[in-house]
């Protein structure tokens, strides 16, 4: 990485318990890396706090409010007042994360099949309208998890406040196709270290279809650390992993992604570029 290439991790966990006994040094990691910016995601209430905790103690981090679909059937029936007021934070950037997961329904954890996966479905449906609800009342965009054969219930429950949100896809790993629907609406996609997987030609393919400024960089870390680090505990500093091979796939300068990227996170989290 170049001197002058910097680069944002647009989704990371650090308040998962992976981290408490580093966090300082991981931040301070990502900085010597060139990662600038750190927006660290909240998955429930108590995540979301940890999260704007985190960003209170250290500058180059910000946080978002959400509550996770894998947990929805543990949330409250209305999460809406709590999102609003989270919201109000200088620095939370975003609500989310939100949306659909059918990767991980009753029936393939065990559960009793199809009555109870429907019933997980209405509730993930519910919440994701409740947040989308608050990020237009409060002017923030939204970021998006999607896994499983749900792409287009995803699309066809975002598709009515797309005139006053933008999503971000994160860690997108689906098609051409369906990446060129997300940009259609004006929303983005994000990719993480499965980019540099051996198997992830796939998302190889879809980086070099997706137009520059159309996408953002993340870890989600602590998952998915990229090659050469993988199978270890990601961290925002391996965000310059992913950045040297998305550059490679995109014939392009680091300094250029990092143009592109930045300016593409920025434009997105708004309260970005007022910090």
């Amino acid at each position: 990485m170049s001197t002058t290439s910097v680069f944002f991790d647009t989704h990371a966990h650090l308040d998962y318990p992976d981290f408490a006994p580093d966090i300082a040094q991981v931040i301070e990691r990502a900085q010597a890396a060139g990662i600038t910016r750190i927006v660290s995601i909240g998955t429930d209430f108590e995540s979301t706090r940890k999260a704007i905790k985190l960003a209170e103690e250290f500058p180059n981090v910000f946080a978002a409010a959400g509550w996770h679909p894998n947990e929805a059937t543990t949330a409250p029936e209305d999460i809406r007042a709590e999102l609003h007021e989270f919201a109000r934070h200088p620095k939370v950037v975003a609500i989310g994360e939100t949306g659909l997961d059918y990767y991980r329904l009753p029936s393939r954890e065990g559960g009793r099949g199809a009555t109870e996966d429907e019933t997980v479905k209405r509730r993930q449906a519910q919440l994701f309208r409740q947040h989308l609800e608050v990020a237009a009342a409060a002017k923030l965009n939204v970021i998006v998890h999607q896994r499983g054969n749900c792409f287009h219930d995803t699309i066809e429950l975002f598709a009515p406040f797309s005139d006053r949100v933008r999503a971000v896809f994160h860690c997108f790993a689906g098609t051409v196709e369906e990446m060129q629907r997300i940009v259609e609406m004006g929303s983005l996609v994000s990719f993480t270290g499965i980019v540099t997987f051996k198997n992830g030609q796939n998302v190889r393919d879809v980086v070099a279809a997706t137009p520059m400024g159309k996408f953002m960089l993340e870890t989600d870390c602590p998952f998915l650390a990229p090659v050469p680090h993988r199978g270890k505990r990601c961290e925002p500093a391996y965000v310059k992993e992913i950045a040297a091979t998305i550059a490679e796939v995109k014939g392009c300068t680091l300094d250029e992604l990092s143009a592109a990227t930045c300016g593409a996170a920025t434009s997105f989290f708004n309260k970005l570029a007022l910090s």
